[in-house]
């Protein structure tokens, strides 16, 4: 099982139901709406796109903000969520974005909207992204979860995703569909402060100190805890699938807690073939 038992609350029972009913006509839509039709074809333009190449998966932890990652501008990059907010920091800006956290998306949508690097934005708040509700925004394209009782792993994303709990978890089914032949995961401390219940909505008090940058989620913004225990199974089966293709996935967090990937030194990773080139 995905949840604990003491994870379970009717408060989280309600939401998950009512998901499943909003999910109804997000589902028609993605298949039937003229914008649905016109974002399965954007994504396919992705695939394998990177075969054979390798790719760096910026995740969000506060390791990220103090690696010097400009060793890697001229490799294949993903940032999530508020990568941006050290956009000064890096040096360059991610080949790929990506935001699925419906919290993110809700309340930092126009940051979102400024960026013009290719984006991959979760379906089920696209009308935050959306000028015509018809036609796919320049440079944008949709990601759709899947709504099930496991996180299973998706190769083909035209035909949707599942969550794990986490964007990691939904760009690296993304990077298999591209064909990356090795992520090298950064930035994933695994680890958090707080302590509570997953994924239940509170207001930021005090300085974030779980991401990357104090302001990630800034005084006054809505928030959830992750479940680790959730993304911990989701991350066990990307692996699972990556290796089952001869693929692979390594870790080269400074200080990581994940303990389901490879791990490697940063530096190493560095010195090995990469800026693009196949593997």
């Amino acid at each position: 099982m995905r949840i604990r038992a003491g994870d379970i609350t009717p408060k989280r029972v309600y939401d998950a139901l009512q998901r499943r009913l909003e999910d109804i006509p997000d589902k028609r839509a993605w298949t039937h709406s003229p914008l649905g039709v016109q974002n399965r074809a954007g994504l396919e333009k992705f695939r394998d796109i990177h075969k054979r190449e390798r790719c760096f998966l910026m995740a969000n932890g506060p390791s990220l903000g103090r690696m010097d990652l400009s060793p890697i501008k001229d490799e294949i990059t993903i940032g999530l969520n508020r990568i941006y907010l050290i956009f000064d920091q890096l040096g360059f800006q991610p080949t790929y974005y990506a935001a699925s956290n419906e919290l993110i998306i809700e309340q930092f949508h126009e940051d979102i909207r400024k960026l013009e690097m290719p984006k991959f934005i979760g379906w089920h708040r696209r009308e935050y992204l959306l000028d015509d509700k018809d036609v796919l925004p320049e440079n944008t394209c949709f990601l759709r979860d899947k709504l099930s009782l496991e996180d299973t792993f998706s190769k083909d994303v035209t035909k949707g995703i599942t969550s794990g709990g986490t964007v990691t978890y939904h760009m690296l089914q993304l990077a298999y569909f591209m064909g990356i032949q090795e992520v090298v995961l950064i930035g994933l401390d695994h680890n958090f402060k707080e302590q509570g219940t997953p994924n239940k909505m509170e207001v930021r008090t005090g300085t974030d100190e779980n991401h990357f940058h104090p302001d990630y989620w800034p005084k006054g913004s809505k928030w959830q805890l992750p479940d680790l225990y959730r993304t911990n199974i989701a991350y066990a089966n990307a692996r699972k699938a990556f290796e089952a293709d001869g693929r692979k996935i390594i870790d080269a967090t400074p200080g990581g807690k994940c303990e389901i990937f490879e791990k490697t030194d940063f530096a190493s990773v560095l010195n090995t073939s990469g800026s693009g080139k196949e593997l």
